[in-house]
């Protein structure tokens, strides 16, 4: 069994992006620059924003981060959004979710320019990943792929089981995996699925993105199996300070003997989703690179 690391993989590719920000400063005269709008003050996001805008500075990028609180009207979330759309300094920026109930977050999503939308979410993105075409795709099943590349896990003709359907993760995991690149043939469970454990034990290369601890056990994993554990939930902890710890998906003490790679949690998909934000921001800074000269 070899364990996935996502920490060393995304400092490797982070030492890749600096010396491309660096080349897009000199020929610009400016690094790449990532926005994030934040409303409100929930705990996990403001720790996520942080963490993103901690990532920008370690790659040379430059950062801003624009606050609300969580009693914004629509109107002056709408214009700041526009605000960005429009502004020649800024090459990508995300709207942090969750966001206030009285917000549509679809609506929001919908409002932010495609070629600045680096988290993904935009339809027009959604749509141009689905038929593989150039596009932003979403930071996690992006941050997926680079692991399996990296680790040089053979996926072609591989039997690939997801499990979960949501739109951030689990159904563009599935859109990704089956097309020619990684070329695998994917099968998407979800609550509505039947014989789960039997299909997931037919699994050559298993991701699991539905946030119920523990739920993959080993007899849901053939030997030799590839394991992507993207769970990252809150559970109760006697052994932390905080008295909670991140569990993943999987059983990890006891599948992973039966694998042949698998994600640790945290430190494998983790890190990798923060790092594909940062990629895809890097590629929006060269597509205008390009348009300017």
């Amino acid at each position: 069994m070899e364990l996935i690391d996502g920490n060393i993989v995304a400092k490797e590719i982070k030492e890749e992006i600096a010396a491309e920000a660096i080349k897009i400063r000199e020929s610009r005269g400016r690094a790449p620059h990532l926005a994030a709008i934040l409303v409100g003050h929930d705990g996990g996001s403001e720790s996520y924003v942080n963490f993103k805008m901690k990532d920008c500075h370690e790659v040379g990028f430059e950062s801003s981060l624009i606050r609300f609180e969580d009693d914004i009207q629509e109107k002056e979330l709408f214009d700041a959004i526009e605000k960005l759309n429009s502004d020649p300094q800024v090459d990508g920026f995300i709207v942090q979710l969750p966001l206030p109930k009285h917000l549509d977050e679809q609506k929001v999503l919908e409002a932010i320019n495609p070629a600045k939308d680096v988290d993904g979410f935009h339809p027009v993105n959604v749509g141009k990943m689905m038929t593989g075409l150039p596009s932003f795709v979403s930071a996690t099943p992006l941050g997926i792929t680079l692991l399996l590349k990296r680790y040089k896990i053979e996926t072609s003709g591989k039997h690939c089981v997801v499990i979960g359907r949501s739109n951030i993760v689990g159904r563009p995991m599935s859109v990704l995996m089956s097309q020619k690149e990684m070329n695998s043939t994917v099968t998407v469970l979800h609550s509505g699925s039947k014989n789960i454990k039997e299909i997931c034990a037919s699994a050559d290369i298993l991701i699991s993105a539905m946030g119920k601890p523990s739920f993959v056990t080993s007899d849901m994993v053939k030997e030799g199996a590839v394991i992507i554990d993207v769970g990252t939930t809150r559970v109760p902890s006697t052994q932390t300070k905080s008295g909670f710890k991140l569990a993943g998906d999987v059983d990890f003490e006891n599948v992973a003997p039966k694998c042949s790679f698998i994600t640790p949690v945290p430190g494998g998909v983790g890190p990798m989703t923060r790092l594909a934000l940062l990629l895809n921001t890097l590629n929006a800074a060269k597509v205008l690179t390009q348009i300017k000269h």
